[in-house]
């Protein structure tokens, strides 16, 4: 067995990152609402609310996933990052339903709007901040591969689109004089904001899940292990899961039954680390096999059959 473990209580820096972001732009969308009374600003708003409850809960636990393996979690704390998006996915939902709440009386009786120029310019500020935000976050997350500042990245860039629409909903009653465009453009930031939060959802769910890797990564996997079997060497029961950003890769290699376990223990070093280079994140665990024994073949599925009582008999 062979691990690659890093210290990642550097991505906190861009949580604190996320969660001045929120506290700006809350400021900034604040004072547009409260200039205008318009209800798509404040959906904005309280969207920005969200964000802020998210960035602090991705700083928590982002902290949690960058501790070592101790003896009650031997695989890492990496699987706390699920939790962050699992929660910010769920306010993202809280959220919407606010909006609605907040845009049906507004739709049954509108309201006119006020000093909408300088409204539209704090949000405009305020939209900026977002989106450079959310490109440095999502920068981060691909290179770290950590889901915790996916989710975030694209909770912001939700925002962002959000503000665009706000803004367009806003400026269509500035230019039409129908208030009602703007409790509508309400209800649209609410649908866009609850596909959103569903995808982070079962994104998170997903990885609670122990899924295994993407496409692409089983395809590394293979390119390594399949020149093998050019040399008379086999491989099953390749199993893989993705856990925050830790990747787990356990696989059996068969072996001729005349090979010394010195060979065999070379050959595993040499393929762990072939897979370490290409992955470096992920922790491979290997069990060598003899070809020569029909039992090698009886663990290719998770749930081994019980053989325990027929290789007594044979013992006897």
């Amino acid at each position: 067995m062979t691990s690659n473990s890093t210290n990642r209580s550097f991505l906190t820096r861009f949580a604190w990152l996320s969660i001045g972001a929120a506290v700006l732009t809350i400021a900034l969308k604040s004072i547009a609402y409260l200039l205008t009374g318009s209800v798509g600003l404040l959906s904005d708003a309280l969207e920005s609310i969200v964000n802020l409850v998210g960035a602090l809960m991705a700083l928590a636990m982002l902290t949690i996933a960058a501790r070592p393996a101790d003896e009650d979690h031997t695989y890492g704390h990496g699987k706390a990052e699920y939790f962050s998006s699992g929660v910010e996915g769920t306010l993202i939902l809280i959220a919407a339903v606010s909006i609605v709440i907040a845009a049906i009386p507004r739709l049954i009786t509108p309201k006119p709007l006020e000093q909408i120029g300088l409204g539209l310019g704090i949000s405009v500020a305020a939209s900026l901040v977002n989106l450079i935000v959310a490109l440095i976050l999502l920068q981060a997350s691909k290179l770290y591969n950590s889901i915790t500042l996916e989710a975030n990245a694209h909770h912001l860039l939700t925002d962002v689109w959000t503000s665009v629409g706000v803004l367009v909903g806003v400026g269509a009653v500035a230019i039409t004089g129908w208030q009602r465009l703007d409790p509508i453009v309400a209800f649209l930031v609410a649908a866009n904001i609850v596909w959103s939060g569903v995808r982070i959802v079962r994104m998170s769910a997903l990885g609670l899940m122990d899924t295994a890797l993407s496409v692409e990564e089983l395809k590394k996997l293979q390119q390594i292990l399949e020149p093998y079997k050019e040399s008379g060497i086999e491989y099953h029961a390749l199993r893989t899961r993705q856990s925050g950003s830790r990747q787990f890769v356990s696989f059996h290699v068969l072996v001729p039954g005349k090979w010394s376990v010195q060979r065999g223990h070379r050959l595993l070093e040499s393929i762990e680390a072939e897979i370490r280079h290409t992955m470096p994140n992920a922790t491979v665990f290997t069990h060598l096999e003899s070809l020569n024994d029909p039992a090698s073949w009886d663990d290719t599925d998770l749930d081994r059959p019980d053989t325990m009582s027929s290789t007594n008999t044979k013992l006897g």
